[in-house]
């Protein structure tokens, strides 16, 4: 079978509360882009993540609610679950962390670290809530940094020097959840020995290409500090530890940064198992010509780069103290971590408690799926925190996908059906026809290389810059006058723009599936183009829970394929919707009064 494997881990949202739109800026639509186009390309993907359901910030929203944890992991997963479902993201897996399947295999993980001697037991001071006797997560608690005095450090670490903090190190601690001052006490828990990859890291991390510069120089710098780091906390809901004397604690569970990366494995697992071939996760693990690429925001960067090497590395038993490899088998690392800046919306941070903020199920109820993924992948925040505005979003709906794109397909696919009753036959092609097509022809391979380098605002632009390019033609061109006068002419002028409608809906589908399925039919296309995932209702152990998972076998590929004269055609419908400019009054009014 022909291709390469290309593995796409996605960062795992928490089930806490439903996902935003600069959430899925950083993880979702730049990872949906990429395995499209590596389908497209030939290559067998496997897409995999899902919701991450342990840990504190559960614990806290099933407080909030009156709840149990797992209720609010049930809930939340199957919201962000049909909120992905509805933006098009092509998971072949997107599953949950409270399976039993993602038990076992984190369990076994945890074995194989701790028999390679990556993992210890220590006392330690942990954070707890004075009010409730709650474990802190180190996320949870913010304070100064006691190496460059910033104020808006984090438990974990500080991003403003990048400095790797435990909670104990900040100065003037403080609760994130009700701003009281945490206490600290004596406390035994298991720490994975990051010391013991430092150099091994350090060598991986000289042969990486193409890594966005940020992502490289903040991992680097991340080196110099490294320090055991917790992997259980003092908790009921999560991962048992699979130790004699620990297995049935119900006071101690593996933390959720460990448990959450190993999702990725696990999710691969579930996939291979739930196809019918448990063993098909191997192609993409074991394959040494295998590539994996992860996708985040930039707060999670450290636990792809860092962490998750680390934890493969020691099962591997590729770290300073050896080992051999565990059951599963020597496990591939990242070939690639990519991360994209932050979102903000009007000026400020996204916070839901002061209404700053739209929910991607908010977005889709009133807006199309492509047009917002329109507009992160054109303006969203790929190496510098970016701010999405609803007049850019306005502005770029109509003036680039209704009166660009939308317009070059319903003017040359409606005249084509009126004039000729379907595809025409090209006559004699002048230098005007073979420079626009020579232009379309190319553009596969540059964009093919922007997308290979992670720079899709870069693609996207490309692409836009053919579609005007094909409007401004048939604009000068005038078919319409022409079908009079040199009908041949005329036929030539519309084949010819057809033909560069068709490459841009090609080269479009990773960006737009849903609208490129559309033109695909609009062009006389029957076999599924884009592939769409679907959500579907699986048991364990006599409980259903929503995954998300779709057949991706379309016959969409990265390259321009001749159109077929002959081919009946109608006039299309809008391809996009125009939106009223005083929507944007009317969002900013909908988060609390406009931008700050």
């Amino acid at each position: 079978m022909a291709g390469q494997n290309v593995f796409t881990g996605v960062a795992w949202p928490y089930a806490s509360g439903p996902r935003h739109i600069g959430h899925v800026a950083g993880f979702g639509v730049p990872s949906d882009v990429f395995s499209r186009f590596e389908r497209m390309r030939g290559n067998h993907v496997l897409m995999v993540s899902g919701t991450d359901e342990h840990g504190t910030p559960i614990l806290l929203a099933a407080d909030a609610a009156g709840v149990r944890a797992k209720d609010i992991a049930d809930k939340y997963s199957r919201v962000i679950s049909e909120d992905l479902c509805g933006l098009g993201l092509s998971y072949d897996l997107f599953t949950r962390t409270t399976t039993r399947n993602h038990y076992s295999i984190v369990q076994e993980m945890f074995r194989g670290l701790h028999d390679n001697g990556y993992i210890f037991s220590r006392s330690m001071l942990g954070a707890i809530s004075p009010s409730t006797g709650r474990t802190l997560p180190d996320r949870y608690i913010e304070g100064t940094c006691p190496h460059c005095g910033d104020p808006g450090a984090r438990g974990d670490q500080c991003d403003h020097c990048s400095k790797q903090l435990d909670p104990i190190d900040l100065l003037q601690p403080r609760s994130r959840v009700n701003g009281e001052t945490p206490a600290f006490v004596k406390t035994e828990h298991f720490f994975l020995d990051l010391r013991a990859f430092g150099e091994v890291l350090g060598g991986w991390l000289q042969t990486r290409q193409g890594w966005r510069p940020n992502v490289l120089k903040f991992t680097m710098n991340l080196l110099n500090d490294l320090a055991p780091r917790a992997i259980s906390r003092d908790l009921d809901w999560g991962v048992p530890i699979p130790l004699d004397g620990w297995a049935d604690r119900q006071d101690k569970r593996l933390y959720v940064w460990f448990d959450a990366v190993i999702g990725y494995i696990a999710g691969s697992v579930e996939w291979a198992r739930r196809t019918g071939d448990p063993d098909a996760w191997k192609a993409w693990w074991h394959d040494p010509d295998a590539r994996a690429h992860y996708f985040m925001g930039k707060d999670n960067v450290v636990f792809h780069s860092v962490m998750w090497p680390s934890i493969l590395l020691g099962y591997n038993g590729e770290g300073s103290k050896g080992g051999t490899a565990g059951r599963l088998g020597r496990l591939n690392l990242p070939e690639r971590v990519v991360s994209s800046e932050f979102l903000t919306m009007e000026g400020r941070k996204f916070s839901s408690s002061r209404d700053v903020v739209i929910h991607v199920r908010d977005f889709l109820s009133r807006y199309s799926s492509d047009s917002l993924r329109y507009y992160l992948a054109a303006a969203g925040p790929e190496t510098a925190d970016t701010d999405f505005t609803w007049s850019a979003f306005v502005s770029r709906n109509n003036d680039e996908l209704v009166a660009g794109w939308g317009n070059l397909v319903n003017r040359t696919v409606s005249m084509a059906a009126k004039y000729f009753g379907g595809i025409p036959e090209a006559g004699a092609l002048n230098d005007l026809d073979h420079e626009l097509l020579a232009s379309s022809r190319a553009s596969f391979g540059l964009v093919g290389d922007l997308l290979e380098q992670q720079r899709q605002r870069a693609a996207l632009a490309a692409v836009m810059k053919v579609v005007a390019s094909a409007n401004k033609y048939t604009s000068e061109q005038r078919p319409w006058a022409l079908h009079g006068s040199d009908p041949e002419r005329a036929a030539t002028v519309v084949h010819v723009a057809l033909q560069v409608v068709d490459d841009c809906k090609s080269l479009l589908t990773p960006f737009l599936p849903e609208s490129s399925e559309r033109v695909h039919r609009i062009l006389g296309g029957s076999a599924p183009w884009s592939g769409m995932p679907e959500l579907r209702e699986v048991e364990e152990d006599g409980e259903t829970y929503t995954v998300l998972m779709g057949d991706y076998s379309t016959s969409a590929v990265w390259k321009s394929v001749p159109i077929k004269p002959g081919i009946p055609l109608s006039a299309p419908g809008l391809l996009f919707q125009k939106l009223d400019s005083a929507i944007v009054e009317d969002e900013l009014e909908r988060m609390g009064g406009g931008a700050g």
